[in-house]
């Protein structure tokens, strides 16, 4: 079935193919692509859309030696099954299997870690520099996707190596742009006269002798400059890259195997920063991603005969409810505006942008904009609602400090898959929101324990007007609660007790919220008497009730899914080193200081002991070691005055 594939073991061996191989090699490798991802679930659609670029850019570059650097590594799939990872492919995004996105230490091949967009060619013209510094010989090639020129870092790193005049190669891989036949045709014929070696030799001979003649040369070139531009500039969409220094070739057809092997055969030789911009189309040879990119981008596994996902959950997601709530709140409220930063249906935010279109605007890979662009909206009366994922907006934390929060503007954030995401790792993984929001003067943050809260948090925020507030929530389905008919508003800053008890205070958030229940109602059985708290706020906290807690209690958990240094419960810690004046016992259960890789999420939060088993062992522990008074500094990892912590070495 894979004839060619089954001989390929790294790119080395793609040298002995001819131009017929190559394209059989393709067809088998859309089909182990589409087989495997069915079962695993993956990003289809980008891998599927690059199987031609991927081949040439092996066949004729010579990596590892040469670094091709993948922004947005979800196109890298073919490099990996290149580069010897054919045999773990049916790992990919699983736990302790390869990675969904290029990693340094999987692989000699994957120069640059990347899962957020736009920052390829930035890192490409590091490595370019430090190759020159280094006296060395090697290309360097950075594969960007259209959509990642959207985003501010790109485009800051377009600019600089067009300035720094690197030998760099920057391909533009475009799936997107319609080109006209008339326009494709003669943008084809312009190709392949300013790649052939004896065209660029002569137009090289001719720059440097019109630059030696002075004064007349200087002009001979200005009017040359000027007359080539101008033509560019009506037939093939360039310019704008010319303009920055770049050697522009393109659009070209990025499914023509012999063509892109002979223009890359041709750009190896050219120096210089170099642009070349293909145009490819994404879930290339499988009809349905095709036909529904979007869908296709990243999906769980499915059927390859009718593209359905495979469901898990008859739970609504936490998105869902997002998506059907903030649509509810918009028809009752015609100042809510929607902002995303290309991530529509990811956010749920498309339903929004399909019934108010004239309230929705898609930014693209600009999260930074997207933030400061509310706050504008809100300085005018409008009611904004920034819907990103936790990981994304932490690249817009200047604009939340600077230009909403310092301003006190009544900016909506909320932040999807907050938490462990699971399949696409630390790149997704939401585990610093609580950290880098609950400093923020003037900002409410907020996470619902279920999808029914999530719904009143957000008709919360819709009627708070007095600054900016955040929501955080997970991926995934919910809890299966039943939903309110109608959504209600919350006291701002007011926890709710869910569970009395008298021994040991559970205090958690969010996500954490369900699985604390649980475990505290197991320690009923072990003699352990467990309040548990829904502390719903991480800013401001319910401070009445931190204080009657510190007054009852000796024995305080926190219990969140973000990191704990600096999150939730070293906010608990902080309030009673403060307020306390008695000596208590603290156990702060959250995620290491580490990044955690990919993997089911059910897994990984058995693994760090977030989960039920997790909560209920690290409890019993922690309360068995101190009831008897035993000495609570054993294991403090912090020591105020009057007040001793411990156990969170006990993880």
């Amino acid at each position: 079935m894979y004839d060619v594939l089954n001989k390929i073991q790294s790119p080395a061996d793609l040298k002995h193919l001819d131009i017929p191989q190559l394209a059989a090699l393709a067809k088998e490798l859309r089909e182990f692509v589409i087989s495997t991802i069915s079962k695993t679930g993956g990003h289809l659609a980008p891998s599927l859309g690059v199987v031609e670029l991927t081949l040439a850019l092996h066949y004729i570059f010579n990596a590892p030696k040469d670094k091709i650097i993948w922004d947005v590594g979800h196109q890298a799939y073919i490099h990996k099954i290149l580069t010897g990872r054919k045999s773990q492919f049916h790992t990919i995004r699983q736990y302790k299997g390869l990675s969904g996105f290029p990693k340094i230490d999987e692989s000699d091949y994957d120069h640059f870690g990347v899962g957020h967009a736009s920052t390829a060619i930035s890192a490409a013209l590091g490595i370019a520099c430090a190759r020159d510094l280094n006296e060395e010989d090697y290309s360097v090639i950075a594969v960007v996707g259209d959509g990642a020129l959207s985003g501010g870092v790109a485009l800051e790193g377009l600019n600089n190596a067009g300035a720094q005049m690197k030998n760099l190669i920057v391909v533009l891989n475009d799936n997107t742009m319609s080109i006209s036949k008339n326009v494709g045709a003669l943008s084809k014929y312009l190709t392949n006269l300013i790649t052939h070696p004896t065209y660029n030799l002569l137009k090289n001979d001719v720059w440097d002798l019109t630059g030696k003649l002075s004064g007349f040369g200087d002009r001979l070139r200005s009017i040359v400059s000027r007359i080539e531009k101008g033509v560019k500039a009506i037939i093939v969409p360039g310019l704008v890259f010319e303009q920055l220094g770049y050697r522009y070739i393109g659009p070209i057809d990025g499914h023509n195997l012999a063509g892109l092997v002979r223009v890359f055969k041709e750009i190896k030789k050219m120096n210089g920063p170099i642009l070349l911009h293909i145009m490819t189309v994404k879930g290339k040879g499988y009809k349905l991603a095709e036909e529904d990119a979007s869908k296709f981008h990243g999906l769980g596994s499915f059927d390859r005969q009718t593209g359905k996902v495979n469901k898990t959950s008859e739970n609504p997601t936490y998105t869902r409810i997002f998506s059907d709530t903030i649509v509810e709140i918009a028809e009752k409220n015609p100042k809510i505006i929607g902002i995303t930063a290309a991530m529509s249906i990811g956010t749920g935010l498309a339903k929004f942008m399909e019934i108010f279109p004239e309230r929705s605007f898609d930014v693209g890979i600009a999260e930074q904009h997207a933030v400061t662009f509310a706050a504008g909206l809100a300085t005018q009366g409008y009611h904004p609602v920034v819907a990103i994922y936790s990981s994304f907006l932490q690249r817009a934390y200047d604009q939340i400090i600077h230009d909403v929060a310092l301003q006190n503007l009544p900016v909506i954030f909320c932040l999807d898959r907050a938490g462990l995401v699971g399949d696409d790792g630390p790149t997704h993984h939401g585990a610093f929101d609580l950290s880098y929001l609950r400093h923020i003067p003037n900002l409410v943050a907020m996470a619902p324990k279920d999808e029914d809260e999530l719904k009143n948090m957000l008709w919360t925020a819709s009627r708070y007007t007095a600054g900016p507030i955040a929501i955080r929530y997970p991926r995934g389905q919910g809890e299966g609660v039943i939903l309110s008919e109608t959504a209600k508003s919350l006291p701002i800053g007011k926890a709710e007790i869910l569970r009395k008890g008298k021994d040991v205070a559970v205090l958690a958030i969010g996500n954490m919220v369900h699985p604390s229940l649980r475990a505290a109602n197991r320690l009923k059985a072990e003699g352990i008497s467990a309040q548990v708290v829904n502390m719903r706020f991480l800013k401001p906290l319910d401070e009445a009730l931190l204080e009657k807690i510190g007054k009852q209690f000796s024995f305080i958990v926190t219990v969140e899914d973000n990191v704990r240094k600096g999150g939730f419960g070293s906010g608990i810690v902080e309030f009673f080193a403060d307020k306390q004046n008695r000596k208590l016992a603290f156990l702060r259960l959250g995620l290491p200081d580490k990044f955690i890789e990919h993997g089911e999420r059910d897994i990984l939060y058995h693994e760090l002991n977030l989960d039920e088993d997790g909560i209920f062992d690290a409890i019993l522990k922690f309360y068995q070691t101190n009831r008897n008074g035993k000495n609570l500094s054993s294991n403090k990892e912090y020591v105020y005055e009057n007040l001793e912590l411990t156990a969170d070495t006990m993880r």
